[in-house]
């Protein structure tokens, strides 16, 4: 039985370690993602999300090595937070090296035509862009005035404002509907 305590609670490697390892595993996370685009936090098809999902797994070992302690993993686990808040904490007072390592954002999409060459350079496939449309309520890219990658990897899509034609249109068939209503009803009293 202190055999399955001893192997709980003890940690095979030193804490210096294990703290040591998260640091650089971080760093190497934070380059890498960078590196590899704002596509990579995007999540914008199964194959990124099937990366970001194995790379959690892929470097466990590197953070924790051979110790599969409970503390262990809780001294790994408690050394990624505070890495992260303390570099959370210095972006959120220096922005300019927050941009510097996180980049500037990208428009996709500017003035309803779509940035091919820009979607080419953050490997975003126009179907990819139209399925993100429709996650925000959008049914046609043409309805999109803008779609900006932001560095997080978010895309913000602003719509289009309906030109004159159109909302007169809208506000011609809105009329039509109320007096068609009102029709209905006129006809439906007259009935009784």
């Amino acid at each position: 039985m202190t055999e399955v305590w001893s192997h709980l609670f003890m940690p095979g490697a030193p804490i210096w370690e294990k703290v040591i390892r998260a640091i650089i595993v971080y760093a190497f996370l934070i380059v890498g993602l960078r590196l590899s685009g704002k596509r990579e936090l995007a999540q914008l098809n199964p194959f990124d999300l099937v990366v970001l999902l194995t790379l959690s797994n892929t470097v466990q070992n590197a953070i924790i090595g051979e110790d599969n302690s409970l503390i262990g993993g809780l001294i790994g686990a408690s050394a990624l937070l505070l890495v992260n808040y303390l570099v959370v904490r210095f972006m959120f007072f220096h922005p300019k090296v927050e941009r510097i390592i996180e980049g500037h954002p990208v428009g996709l999409v500017e003035s309803g035509k779509v940035q091919e060459d820009r979607l080419r350079t953050e490997l975003i496939s126009v179907t990819e862009l139209r399925a993100a449309a429709h996650r925000q309520g959008f049914e046609h890219l043409k309805d999109v005035e803008t779609a900006v990658l932001e560095p997080g990897g978010t895309i913000c899509f602003t719509r289009k404002e309906p030109t004159v034609e159109a909302a007169r249109y809208h506000d011609v068939i809105a009329r039509l509907d109320k007096l068609s209503e009102e029709i209905k009803s006129l006809r439906d009293a007259g009935a009784r």
